[in-house]
């Protein structure tokens, strides 16, 4: 229970004591000294930018949808995408392996010895992980803390959680990221960025599409008679 105990425990402290730091608000007051540090030293800026990424992922603290804008205000939609994209992914597998290490194996060598339909919900998972993979990461409404969690409780290898993330989550990514490298408009506008654009159906259609691409194989198997689900 001790690495999931760590992070539980960061967790609630970073949400008590930066909920009001890692804002829009704080970006919005320290844009002009971001880009003046970005500009005079890039390389560090990237290394730093994505370090406290990681840090914010791997310990669920609140700013997660900042720090993408962030990358995307910085950085633009490229290289600040990839940026994005690969912090998260790494924060997410500092999650899974937490996870794993404590709860995951011992849960998932439980559910391979279980009888009825516990066993036949792991053989499902088991038989269709790539699907269920992509699934919960293109799905905007599954939360991303959970989506790292899932994996590890049902025994996904880590090279299968690490390839499903890193893809997984490039379309909400890049959106997220494009809205960033907007900010500069908002600001001089006085507005907030529109986060619910990812809801807008030139956006959410494709990536419904996405999903239906990853649940296919399953619902395949099912017509032709594959293992119960």
């Amino acid at each position: 229970m001790l690495p999931i105990a760590i992070i539980v425990a960061v967790a609630g402290v970073g949400a008590l004591t930066l909920g009001d730091q890692l804002s829009f608000e704080t970006l919005r007051e320290n844009r002009e000294a971001l880009l003046a540090w970005r500009d005079s030293h890039f390389a560090s800026a990237v290394l730093v930018f994505m370090a406290a990424y990681v840090v914010i992922v791997a310990f669920s603290l609140p700013g997660a949808t900042v720090a993408t804008l962030t990358g995307g205000f910085l950085f633009g939609v490229f290289p600040g995408a990839f940026f994005n994209i690969v912090a998260a992914t790494i924060g997410a597998t500092a999650i899974f392996l937490a996870a794993r290490w404590g709860l995951g194996e011992r849960l998932a060598t439980r559910m391979d010895a279980s009888e009825g339909r516990v066993k036949r919900i792991k053989a499902a998972l088991d038989e269709n992980q790539w699907s269920v993979l992509f699934l919960i990461r293109l799905v905007p409404v599954v939360p991303f803390f959970v989506a790292n969690l899932i994996p590890a409780f049902v025994g996904v290898s880590l090279v299968r959680f690490v390839f499903s993330t890193f893809l997984g989550i490039i379309p909400g990514g890049v959106v997220y990221t494009s809205v960033g490298a907007g900010l500069g408009e908002v600001f001089e506008r006085g507005a907030a960025p529109n986060l619910a654009v990812i809801f807008e159906p030139q956006i959410l259609l494709p990536i419904l599409g996405l999903c239906a691409l990853a649940v296919l194989p399953v619902i395949l198997k099912a017509v032709r008679g594959g293992r119960e689900i």
